[in-house]
């Protein structure tokens, strides 16, 4: 918090606003002497000045400013609970629709009259009205025209979603898919979806109040990671992950405004604990940067950012404290991502013993600046411990409150609200792979059997390259409101749904980029199809570009201690394909798997094996996303409110994701053909990886 001394008379503009900011300790102090005396005397506060080291009129400014603040929370509370008796009443209301349903009518003795009747008939009058308008509109302008102005006709129904396809030939034309020659516009800037809108700076006003939301969802973080089976209870039978016990929640931890829950809210409220290797220290800075966070966690976070740093702690790190947005994504299209505004809090509580606390910021703030007002975050984090032997023990706490605007997709829907898909598992087994991943670097000098003999340096500029490979990939499926996913219609069974943008980052080629992807059930654990996918001996079997040739291993660089997680330099063994390579990275752990490849061509990939700066390698990467299903026994964990297909064998959620350059001009438009080819392509993948693993069918 910052608080400055008023200037005496004439002082310039510039000195008033030079501020001073307070220690946590001279904070917490005010703090304890506020609670005894909301009003101290002139010797009480020179005796905190003395204490504090403080000028009087600070002391006397900030008794001011906290009082206020004190006010504004008091109404805050109450705001809170009207919000609460709202939602209340608004489910008493929900209530009585449903019982009105089952009405009789006592004349008749049949259903009463449905809504949706109601509902036909206003369409029916807003549509005479428009109707009316639009004759009134007509007739305004064939006066002004001097003759008969004839309206439009209707829009005729498309056959490809919203899908606007330019065949490039004459006005008229029909295009191969059957319909009139259209313009295409799905580029992400057209988007018809609501951005989330970023939040606002923390004002001085906020601070002290964003201070105490922090410090007061520390000590529930510390409390809830330490907490026993009082608080956290076991899964599904077989499953040894915690999961929250609601009601002891509520009863331990009560909310302004009472315990009251609607009843369309998701608690998601899951523990984990593990080994990792990395130092505490390193971990916190990982928490604390959101280019890194963003690095360690591509398949979960799609978008971080810092929005503004209230309390720059020492060395960044302790008594930091930051507001941050994030977006979290399940790397599929069909899956709206998770957008959250909160504050991030990080504290050394002793030698060797860190805490990073988050909390959504304040419900009504949210609502202010236009965001959504009821799916937060609540306390969570970690508690990061150093075990001075390169490894650090992570207690992860994750606890949401989501509401459910949309319904979920049925192959995530396990998954989703089982808690699992965001669960405490999840982020802990990521964070893990990440940290194998990272020490990978310093063990590149070791040497490894090497069909090419890269050197270090070149296995470096290899990994740094897939990296971005990855991450690339990752970004390309989230489901944001700016990323607009359109579905094709056809007659396959396979659902393909394709985006575009203008690529203009050195990373990609420059053009328009067509995304499509679509997202399966296999009724085979996950980590056979990862085995399947990432085997260089099997890739024939599905890789329809390879046309049925085989291709070969030429480097290997270990990145885990799992085998399946590596990068490949792939080599194809027909020679047409002399010219290119595949760069492959297959990584896996506890809670989902990846294979993400790219080509590039053989001058690219001499330049990244000599060690040189790989970022200016065009990649357009595809690949494959390997989730559990949610169901008990899959690996993904369940609740009582998941949904559990009867007499279903145990499988996964693969989605398959490719990229293609449509035209090397950034104004260029999409045509048809493009659209069929990537069908096909993924169509055709989708019904060989089917046979190959002996689940063909629907």
């Amino acid at each position: 918090m910052d608080f400055g001394d008023e200037p005496e008379g004439s002082d310039s503009q510039r000195q008033r606003k030079r501020y001073h900011r307070h220690t946590p300790r001279q904070i917490q102090q005010l703090e304890a002497m506020f609670k005894e005396c909301p009003h101290p005397d002139e010797n009480q506060r020179a005796a905190l000045s003395r204490e504090l080291g403080l000028e009087p009129r600070q002391i006397k400014f900030w008794f001011q400013n906290r009082r206020t603040q004190m006010k504004a929370q008091h109404e805050r509370a109450d705001n809170c609970f009207l919000r609460a008796e709202n939602d209340k009443i608004r489910c008493e209301n929900i209530t009585m629709r449903e019982a009105l349903k089952n009405v009789i009518c006592p004349n008749c003795g049949g259903p009463p009259v449905a809504e949706d009747y109601f509902d036909e008939e206003k369409l029916r009058m807003e549509n005479a009205r428009l109707k009316e308008e639009l004759d009134w509109v007509s007739s305004m302008t064939s006066k002004y025209l001097g003759r008969p102005f004839t309206q439009m006709p209707p829009v005729p129904t498309m056959s490809v979603s919203s899908l606007d396809l330019s065949m490039g030939g004459m006005p008229g034309q029909q295009g191969p898919l059957g319909g009139p020659s259209l313009d295409l516009d799905l580029l992400s800037g057209c988007s018809s979806g609501m951005p989330y809108q970023m939040p606002a700076p923390v004002t001085e006003m906020e601070r002290p109040m964003m201070v105490d939301m922090a410090t007061r969802a520390m000590d529930e973080l510390i409390r809830l990671a330490q907490a026993g089976d009082q608080i956290w209870v076991k899964g599904m039978p077989g499953d040894a992950r915690e999961v929250l016990n609601v009601a002891t929640y509520d009863s331990l931890f009560a909310k302004p405004g009472g315990a009251f829950r609607p009843p369309d809210i998701n608690v998601e409220g899951s523990r984990d604990s593990g080994l990792v290797f990395m130092s505490a220290v390193e971990l916190v800075d990982v928490f604390m940067d959101t280019n890194k966070w963003m690095e360690f966690f591509p398949g979960i976070v799609s978008k971080a950012q810092t929005v503004d740093v209230l309390v720059n702690g020492l060395g960044g790190r302790s008594d930091s404290l930051i507001m941050m947005y994030e977006e979290l994504h399940i790397m599929t299209p069909v899956v709206p991502t998770r957008e959250l505004s909160f504050l991030r809090y990080c504290k050394q509580i002793e030698q060797g013993l860190w805490a990073v606390a988050d909390v959504s910021l304040d419900g009504q703030r949210d609502a202010h600046y236009g965001m959504p007002s009821r799916s937060c975050r609540m306390p969570s984090g970690c508690l990061i411990a150093d075990m001075s032997n390169g490894y650090s023990k992570v207690t992860w706490v994750e606890h949401m409150e989501i509401e459910q605007m949309l319904p979920i997709n049925v192959l995530y829907r396990n998954l989703v609200l089982s808690g699992a898909a965001f669960g405490a598992h999840r982020w802990l087994a990521a964070l893990q792979r990440a940290c194998e991943r990272f020490a990978a670097l310093a063990t590149l000098g070791v040497p490894h059997h090497d069909v090419a003999g890269v050197t270090p340096e070149g296995k470096r500029s290899m990994m740094k390259l897939s990296q971005r490979m990855v991450s690339s990939f990752c970004a390309s499926l989230s489901s944001s409101p700016l990323q607009r996913w359109t579905l094709l219609s056809g007659t396959t069974d396979v659902s393909v749904r394709v985006s575009t943008h203008r690529s203009t980052d050195s990373g990609q080629p420059n053009g328009v980029v067509l995304s499509a992807a679509t997202s399966i059930w296999l009724p085979v654990p996950g980590d056979h199809v990862f085995a399947f996918v990432r085997d260089e001996n099997a890739r024939s079997q599905w890789d329809v570009l390879s046309h049925g040739n085989q291709v070969q291993e030429v480097s290997r660089i270990p990145n885990g201690s799992n085998p399946g997680n590596c990068i490949s330099l792939l080599r194809g063994l027909n020679a047409n394909q002399n010219s290119m390579l595949i760069l492959q990275e297959s990584c896996t752990d506890a809670s989902g798997a990846l294979v993400v490849y790219s080509p590039i061509d053989i001058p690219a990939a001499n330049v990244v094996m000599s060690g040189e700066d790989p970022s200016g390698i065009p990649l357009l990467p595809s690949g494959f996303a390997i989730l559990p299903d949610g169901r008990p026994g899959s690996g993904a964990g369940a609740s009582s409110s998941a949904v559990v297909p009867l007499a279903s064998p145990p499988g996964c959620v693969v989605t398959v994701a490719f990229q293609i350059l449509v035209s090397n001009l950034p104004s260029s438009r999409l045509n048809a053909e493009s659209v069929a080819t990537v069908n096909s392509l993924i169509g055709t993948t989708v019904q060989q990886i089917k046979a190959a693993l002996n689940c063909a069918g629907p």
